[in-house]
C-alpha cells in the first residue's frame, strides 16, 4: 500500500508541476508579444491547465512513470544502483520519452512549450520531481530497511 500511495503522490507531483510549466510557458509566449500577463491570469491559466489536461495528460504521465519506476525497481534488485539518483532520473526520462513519443506518433508537438529546450527540460524536471517524491516516500525507506537487516 505504501508503494501505491508513494506512486500516486509521484504522479500527482509530476502532473501538477508539468501543467504549471505548460501554462506558464504558454503565457511567456503571450507576454513576448507585449500583452500584459498579471499574476491573476497566471493563476487562472495554471488552474485551467490542471483541470483540463487531466483526462489525457495525467493518464499518459501515469503510464510513463509506471514503466520508468518498474524499470528502476528491476535495476535496483539486480545492480548496486543509487536509488536517490535513479528514481528522479527515471522520472525525467519518462516525461521526455512521453513527449518525444507523442511527437513521433502524431507528427506534432501537442504541448507547445516543449518546442523549446527550456520547456522540454521543465517537463523533464517535473518528472524528476515526481521521481524524487517516490524515492522519499518509498525507495528511501526500503534502502534504510535493507541496511538495518
Amino acid at each position: 500500500m505504501k508503494k501505491i500511495k508513494g506512486f500516486l503522490a509521484a504522479v500527482l507531483t509530476t502532473y501538477l508541476l508539468a501543467t504549471i510549466f505548460v501554462s506558464q510557458g504558454n503565457l511567456a509566449a503571450v507576454a513576448a508579444f507585449g500583452l500584459p500577463v498579471d499574476f491573476t491570469v497566471r493563476l487562472q491559466a495554471a488552474w485551467h491547465d490542471m483541470t483540463h489536461m487531466v483526462t489525457l495528460f495525467l493518464p499518459l504521465s501515469l503510464i510513463a512513470l509506471l514503466i520508468a519506476f518498474l524499470v528502476c525497481a528491476w535495476l535496483t534488485k539486480r545492480f548496486p544502483v543509487a536509488t536517490a539518483i535513479l528514481y528522479p532520473l527515471a522520472g525525467f526520462c519518462a516525461l521526455l520519452t512521453l513527449i518525444f513519443s507523442l511527437n513521433t506518433v502524431f507528427g506534432l508537438t501537442p504541448i507547445a512549450p516543449t518546442r523549446s529546450l527550456v520547456g522540454l527540460l521543465l517537463q523533464g524536471l517535473a518528472g524528476a520531481a515526481g521521481g524524487f517524491v517516490y524515492y522519499q516516500l518509498v525507495a528511501q525507506a526500503a534502502v534504510s530497511q535493507a541496511e538495518r537487516a
